[in-house]
């Protein structure tokens, strides 16, 4: 038999797709990024970098931030973690100026390369911008199929670079007006911060999957950003949520909010308070660990363990549904678990064995909490599994009775395409198996999922208007929007009925459906416009 040889391209080929084979295998959920911005502070750099250290958590595999400095935008970005990307100071010290973007990355497959790490930013004859973007954009590859066969050339992977291109292309004379422009010819979920020489921009999509919030220093300048835990480590206080469909301009004259668009509706994506926001961050008046807390209460109540002795939660985000389940059963919530918060991201080959050692690198559990017991075991969701199977070893490995998983989240069915890095159906355990099926893969005593529902119900969003307010697609497959680029991905879905679309939204969400905003003066063209020294038409 012939033996064939491999070149040393086609080596480097095999071990870059075994990589990301063992990173698909082992990583969880994960966002696409975490964005702040801050206008007309000196200390406009630094303020950014404590910013995106409170949103490490949205993307760890990148950093960077762009300042201007008298009119001029300077860039320093890199791979790693922010402490990474800044642990010399002088690349903080190079970033003199009165404003600045930053921007956290996680990057999806394929696109790991320096050139996709944001902020972006171009240089133009007569003006430099810099963008930095939340999210995934549902028709991203039609359209840079088509810039591309108009003669443009990208200079990365990521869809975030489309918007510059079409506000390049624009023919309106004003810069808000190419940006207005722009943004209604994108779709899918995004929240944008641009920075010129002139102003700071913040655009949210047209239905709000993404979170973004608005701040306000005590010296009266302004920040954006995608959390309000970020503007608690800022030392801001909250303004308000962006809307969907809005154009906020910062600048030396104050605060404008305008719209781009007013066919909007509000439709947050569930899975922030599920899973991705921080516990601390509120998210239109509503706090994610409260909300995770009625989460764990409404499990307990549809998922019972009639012979349970304690309740573990899985570190770190399921840990405020363990304490709702833990008290609404009256069952001790033990630390059963416990994570190693100092675990390096190694190469993990796409061996079991070595899957199963890089959770045990990150988990270990506590014998002699475990030992003997009942355990109910409350995790925020499962997705391929296999890191559910290997804590539940590990607990029976220690010692625990019995395991009993409760997910305080509906069964995650349908792929994500509004910002999650989760856009296919053959990554989803639930997508491909029964409940029972699923149990004996996770090698559980019992698993019990949480209702839409109840999900819908436990958030407890203060809204009014059309539907939920919230986006449980990817559990109930009832997607708000068209997914352009990605439907033909769900076409057998959508021919069973498991699947549907709304349409694009044809009328106006307005603020006031949600009660924490019923208070807000909205002026008769629609904008509000705030000096930046004082509050105005907002409630206090």
């Amino acid at each position: 038999m012939a033996i064939k040889s491999l070149t040393a391209s086609q080596i480097t080929d095999n071990l870059a797709q075994q990589a990301e084979t063992a990173r698909v295998n082992v990583r969880s959920l994960n966002e696409e990024c975490g964005i702040f911005g801050v206008w007309g502070r000196q200390d406009a750099a630094q303020l950014t970098y404590y910013g995106l250290h409170a949103l490490q958590h949205r993307g760890q595999e990148g950093a960077g931030i762009v300042s201007n400095h008298d009119g001029h935008l300077w860039q320093e970005r890199g791979l790693g973690l922010l402490s990474d990307v800044f642990r010399d100071p002088t690349r903080i010290e190079a970033l003199a100026g009165e404003s600045a973007i930053g921007h956290v990355r996680y990057a999806t497959a394929g696109s790991h390369g320096i050139e996709n790490i944001q902020p972006l930013m171009v240089n133009f004859h007569d003006m430099q911008i810099s963008l930095a973007h939340n999210g995934n954009l549902t028709n991203a590859k039609s359209l840079r199929q088509g810039l591309e066969k108009e003669g443009a050339i990208f200079q990365s992977s990521s869809d975030s670079e489309i918007l510059l291109h079409l506000i390049r292309r624009s023919k309106a004379d004003k810069f808000v007006d190419k940006l207005k422009e722009s943004l209604n010819i994108v779709r899918g979920g995004f929240a944008y911060l641009l920075l010129t020489p002139h102003g700071l921009y913040a655009a949210l999509d047209a239905h709000a999957f993404r979170p973004f919030v608005i701040g306000q220093m005590p010296d009266g300048h302004y920040v954006v950003t995608s959390e309000t835990a970020a503007l608690d480590v800022a030392g801001a206080r909250f303004v308000r949520d962006v809307q969907p469909g809005e154009l906020i301009t910062i600048d030396d004259n104050g605060l404008t909010i305008d719209r781009y668009t007013d066919k909007t509706t509000l439709n947050i994506d569930s899975m922030e308070y599920i899973y991705f926001a921080r516990p601390d961050s509120t998210i239109y008046g509503v706090n994610v660990h409260k909300a995770r807390k009625r989460m764990g209460a409404a499990l307990a109540a549809e998922q019972p363990v009639p012979d349970a002795d304690i309740v573990v939660g899985v570190p770190n985000s399921s840990l405020s549904a363990a304490a709702g389940f833990a008290e609404a059963t009256g069952l001790p919530n033990e630390m059963g678990l416990v994570k190693n918060q100092y675990i390096a991201r190694t190469f993990i080959e796409p061996t079991q064995d070595k899957r199963e050692r890089a959770v045990r690198m990150k988990l270990s559990a506590v014998k002699d909490v475990v030992c003997g017991k009942n355990v109910v075991l409350v995790d925020d969701s499962i997705v391929r599994g296999t890191t559910s199977m290997f804590i539940v070893r590990m607990l029976k490995e220690a010692g625990a009775k019995s395991v009993h998983v409760r997910i305080a989240s509906p069964v995650f069915k349908f792929p994500s395409f509004y910002g999650i890095d989760m856009q296919t159906t053959a990554e989803l355990m639930g997508a491909n198996n029964t409940l029972d099926e699923m149990r004996d893969k996770i090698e559980a005593d019992s698993l019990g999922f949480l209702s839409v529902p109840a999900l819908v119900k436990a958030i407890d969003l203060p809204y009014d208007g059309e539907g939920t307010g919230l986006t449980t697609a990817y559990f109930d497959g009832h997607y708000p929007s068209p997914i352009y680029d990605y439907e033909d991905s769900l076409a057998d879905f959508v021919a069973t009925g498991a699947v549907d679309f709304t349409p694009e939204p044809t009328d106006t969400y307005h603020p006031r459906q949600v009660a924490s905003l019923r208070n807000e003066e909205i002026m008769a063209d629609g904008t509000i416009h705030l000096d930046s020294q004082t509050i105005q038409g907002v409630e206090g």
